[in-house]
């Protein structure tokens, strides 16, 4: 076999090789730039909106409005599923003050939905 044909195939090769590498690679970079901007773009500039059930804050009392968002947050979402909080223990080693499930670090047991008594146990 010629020297010069063998050498202009393993050429060819190699080129082809290569531009179906920089095809491969432009085309992923295009694509996963364009699924990233869509997916996270989205997500970046939208206003955050709530999964689950919350209270409106008006039935809280003026010293919780004054907490922190995440707390004032975390007293609509008790009131709001009281039910479902009764079922989950409280973690935090307030059971000696008389808390007989999360909802208690929130609500004192006795409160009714009309008559909603607060624990003030979660603002310190």
């Amino acid at each position: 076999m010629d020297r010069r044909y063998e050498d202009d195939r393993i050429s060819t090769r190699d080129s082809d090789v290569m531009e179906r590498r920089t095809f491969l690679t432009r085309g992923g970079t295009i694509i996963g730039t364009a699924v990233l901007t869509t997916f996270f773009g989205r997500r970046a500039l939208a206003v955050v909106q709530h999964r689950y059930k919350l209270a409106p804050e008006s039935l809280l009392p003026s010293d919780i409005r004054q907490a922190a968002p995440e707390v004032r947050e975390a007293y609509r979402f008790a009131i709001a599923n009281r039910e479902i909080l009764r079922y989950i223990p409280c973690y935090c080693g307030c059971v000696a003050d008389g808390h007989t499930s999360n909802s208690s670090c929130y609500l004192k047991d006795s409160s009714t939905p009309g008559n909603l008594t607060f624990d003030r146990m979660s603002l310190n």
